[in-house]
């Protein structure tokens, strides 16, 4: 797998994909849609009004992956919040979470959305493999670009990937390794994110 975007006249990118590519990367954002869950729900019958109001979480998930996904927006990492910190954090998050769950949901949704309207291009004869070019207005390109990297964060969260080594060691796990095929996503959607970042500011 070695996808690649190239900018588009106009705005927008575009690369070809192979139909495991298209399978592999629905797949994970349909991964990364139930991961991040629905949230705070309102209550059936609620007035829709009262519900942009509905306050959110206060505390950080327990899964690390979520964590990563929606973390405090006061305080390290690695850092013991005092109380004031962790107050501050606690308000923070409860407005704010529901709306950006909303969003990351938006953009996983946009991924699948665009892979589900591809038409098939090229065939099986000459050696071709069946694929499709994607083709993302600008839009459509910074959604693929938030999905890409809640993709990257999550599964880098999962291999437990530092910033000092994010694929030296993994690029040297053995094939026997039942971890490998999750890093050869990683590193492929770190791949594709490079590439789009570099349309959008082409």
């Amino acid at each position: 797998m070695a996808g690649h975007f190239e900018p588009l006249p106009g705005g927008g990118a575009a690369a070809p994909l192979d139909e495991v590519e298209i399978s592999i990367l629905r797949s994970l954002a349909v991964q990364l849609m139930e991961l991040i869950g629905p949230g705070e729900e309102p209550a059936e019958g609620a007035d829709p009004l009262a519900a942009l109001f509905t306050d959110g979480p206060s505390e950080p998930p327990s899964d690390p992956a979520l964590a990563r996904l929606f973390p405090n927006a006061y305080g390290g990492p690695d850092e013991v919040p005092d109380d004031a910190t962790h107050a501050a954090a606690a308000e923070f998050r409860r407005y704010t979470e529901n709306d950006l769950r909303a969003r990351k949901r938006e953009d996983a949704l946009a991924v699948v959305r665009a892979l589900d309207s591809l038409g098939p291009v090229g065939g099986s004869e000459h050696g071709a493999v069946d694929g499709a070019v994607l083709r993302l207005k600008p839009d459509e390109s910074r959604q693929w670009l938030g999905a890409l990297n809640d993709l990257r964060l999550a599964i880098g969260t999962r291999l437990e990937v530092t910033d000092e080594d994010e694929s030296g060691e993994l690029l040297r796990l053995p094939d026997s390794d039942p971890r490998k095929p999750m890093v050869m996503a990683y590193l492929w959607l770190g791949g594709l994110q490079e590439s789009l970042i570099e349309t959008l500011t082409a």
